[in-house]
């Protein structure tokens, strides 16, 4: 990609890197473009109207474009995790220094402003064979890479992307030594949610079972293999207008775990307050379609665990899930909630209920509706 002349660059060494050039080159959106500056330092940048924006090491704003612009830099692991590293930045840090700290040959890629191409670790041959490959042994240093490496394969999952067999060997080695232990729970999840949004979300958790990290950091799916192919299946089939959105797909992930197992694993991993509710609905609406009936009980038990008298937007969604595999369930439990929907507590105030009274009326009427409607699906299909 060329760019036109800009002042603010003459006469620094600045080259496009990562994702942008290798997203354009596979003729995919480019959402953000980031820089390598070479030869620089941070009063020069400054000077030349860049804003320092980096905390662990020099990156700075351009004062046009907003894009952001980091210094060259090394860095050499000193402790556990993704943040065990000692960061060296300077001027004399070469660009072929900085492109091998990165994950993958794909991802260490640049590219001048002119749109010439610079590639020393054969990042281009490996994006036309599909392939994602580590640039170096130093993969295994940052255990966060066998998180990014599922999720690029992922992303690009409709591409015919594979991992290379030493770059799974080396991901299978990071399992296998009590890295992962180390990532702190926010940053597991960041990948995992932004591996939800990606195309072939299932791809991400296979992955991550094939090299020995689901055990490890999410061993409540991990525990039962034909349980888990049957969680990934179902991230490829939901209804229409829920198909992207990454806390369905959550949801429907874990809705065969029980609710010890969901809540362990969503404490480990501080899940926000919306993905465990669905969750959590998710698995009551499977209880619900597992019943053998179900009965009204079952059903009065499914509205209120999840709260439809005060959400009932949260029904039709819902329903969608029991209509992907029982429609004629989804139909009768569609038809008993807009009759007992009908049904305002407002009515029994105003016959003198209140208080505890007021509460085991409006049950005892809900339930009295959904058993007619139950009868009454039960004659038409006799």
């Amino acid at each position: 990609m060329r760019r036109g002349r800009d002042r603010y660059l003459e006469g620094l060494e600045a080259y496009r890197v990562g994702g942008a050039v290798r997203d354009s080159r596979l003729g995919w959106p480019v959402k953000d473009t980031d820089w390598v500056v070479v030869g620089a330092t941070p009063e020069e940048m400054q000077r030349r109207g860049f804003r320092p924006v980096g905390r662990d090491f020099p990156v700075f704003l351009h004062p046009e474009t907003h894009e952001e612009y980091a210094l060259a830099r090394t860095e050499r692991k000193s402790g556990h995790g993704y943040t065990g590293f000692v960061v060296h930045a300077s001027p004399e840090v070469t660009l072929e220094e900085d492109l091998a700290r990165r994950d993958l040959t794909i991802n260490a890629m640049a590219e001048t402003p002119d749109g010439r191409l610079v590639d020393p670790y054969g990042g281009l041959e490996d994006l036309e064979a599909r392939v994602l490959r580590h640039v170096s042994p130093a993969f295994v240093e940052d255990p966060l890479r066998v998180l990014r490496t599922a999720r690029f394969l992922a992303r690009y999952a409709g591409l015919g992307f594979t991992i290379a067999d030493e770059t799974l060997a080396l991901m299978r080695e990071l399992a296998e030594s009590g890295e992962l232990t180390h990532l702190v729970a926010e940053r597991v999840w960041t990948e995992t949610e932004k591996a939800l949004g990606e195309p072939g979300p299932a791809v991400y958790f296979r992955a991550l079972d094939d090299c020995g990290a689901l055990a490890v950091l999410l061993p409540e799916l991990a525990r039962d293999a034909k349980m888990l192919e049957a969680a990934l299946a179902r991230l490829d089939c939901l209804p229409e207008g829920l198909a992207g959105d990454e806390c369905w797909r959550w949801a429907r992930l874990v809705e065969h775990l029980d609710h010890e197992a969901r809540d362990a694993m969503a404490d480990r991993l501080r899940l926000p307050r919306a993905y465990r509710d669905l969750a959590r609905q998710a698995a009551l609406t499977r209880w619900l379609r597992d019943q053998p009936g179900p009965g009204p009980a079952a059903v009065h038990e499914w509205l209120d665990g999840i709260d439809a008298w005060r959400r009932g937007e949260r029904v039709a969604p819902l329903l969608a899930l029991v209509e992907l595999e029982v429609p004629r369930l989804a139909e009768t439990l569609g038809r008993a909630w807009r009759a007992v929907a009908q049904l305002s507590p407002r009515i029994l105030v105003e016959e003198g209920f209140k208080g505890g009274a007021l509460g085991t009326e409006l049950a005892r009427r809900r339930r009295a509706i959904i058993v007619q409607v139950l009868d009454q699906d039960a004659r038409s299909d006799a």
